[in-house]
């Protein structure tokens, strides 16, 4: 008798039941929370955001950037340069004019780094990333290397009726956390989407596409200009959030701190991805803690680096692989006499 082997397509409604139900307790958790707790909550949502869209290039679609950082930075820059002075400036006016910055220069780069392939393609995008870190660095347009500030941070308001002041701290958690989910639900539809498929055949065998009349070029510079245009959402929060911005933001370190969270996580899972952000930057908090470890926190980029080849290592499909991990070696102490 021939066995068939049937794969179960589970539907995106059920799928989307445990990232609905972890939104809807973490819409209640601030009420419960200290400043200080909120506050790390509200970082992990929106570097959530930040790890979301280099999922998309990486794990979706197999293009490894080390200059992500760039768009995180316009973002977070063009909010803070396009806020009036002495008033809130709106949030229907600046988030799409961050998103759109960011879009643009990832237009700009992708249009040429996506003619280069491997670490070539590594190092198109982190020397375009440090061009535009030293434009705000070494010019007072983005204020040197102390950065730049908002005097009043923005408003969504409609009708002349305010629904969001990030000012408030309980109006910019609700708001990062409603950004979140929409990017990972507009995430989940373009990886269910024809256009999802195709990049996932890029990722596989980007020659076999080409050959099947795929124009991968393009599909690739779409998918970099989205991830952009999401890196530059998560650069307004942080903006908000911080009440200025400075080059740093744009830093190759800060590239490689969102690359190490989806690794973390898990390349190819976008809940991978928001898990591998919680725990970088909780592992980031525990470690810099002087009140936890004393003088061993003078050395944290030390420890946390260890921990990362650890977890790596002993984790090579992420912390989304954990629970198969676990298992697998407890079927194996199982099965010894």
């Amino acid at each position: 008798m021939r066995q068939t082997n049937t794969t179960i397509t589970v539907p995106l409604w059920r799928q989307s039941l445990l990232p609905l139900a972890i939104a809807l307790a973490l819409a209640v958790m601030p009420l419960f929370l200290s400043g200080y707790l909120q506050d790390l909550v509200l970082r992990i949502v929106i570097y959530a955001i930040f790890a979301l869209s280099l999922e998309l290039l990486v794990g979706m679609t197999g293009l490894v950037s080390l200059g992500h950082a760039a768009f995180f930075g316009i973002g977070a820059y063009v909010t803070v340069l396009g806020s009036p002075e002495s008033e809130a400036g709106s949030v229907a006016a600046l988030l799409p004019l961050a998103m759109l910055a960011a879009g643009v220069y990832a237009l700009a780069v992708g249009a040429l780094s996506l003619r280069t392939r491997g670490v070539y393609f590594i190092m198109v995008t982190l020397a375009f990333a440090q061009l535009a870190y030293f434009v705000f660095h070494d010019t007072q347009l983005g204020g040197g290397s102390d950065g730049i500030f908002l005097n009043v941070r923005p408003t969504l308001a409609l009708a002349g009726q305010v629904l969001a002041d990030l000012d408030n701290g309980l109006h910019k958690y609700w708001f990062s956390l409603a950004a979140l989910v929409l990017t990972y639900g507009l995430l989940a539809l373009i990886r269910r989407s024809p256009f999802g498929h195709a990049l996932a055949g890029i990722r596989i065998n980007e020659d076999r596409m080409r050959a099947s009349g795929y124009r991968t070029y393009f599909y690739k510079l779409a998918a970099f200009v989205i991830a952009g245009m999401l890196a530059g959402l998560s650069g307004f929060l942080m903006a908000a959030k911080n009440g200025g911005v400075n080059p740093e933001f744009l830093s190759w370190h800060e590239s490689g701190a969102v690359l190490l969270m989806i690794i973390l996580g898990g390349l190819g899972s976008l809940r991978g991805a928001v898990l591998g952000t919680v725990a970088f930057v909780l592992l980031k908090e525990f470690f810099s803690s002087a009140a936890l470890l004393g003088r061993v926190a003078d050395h944290w980029q030390m420890t946390l680096g260890l921990s990362m080849i650890f977890l790596v290592a002993w984790l090579p499909d992420g912390l989304i692989g954990a629970g198969r991990r676990v298992a697998g070696i407890w079927r194996r102490i199982r099965r010894q006499p």
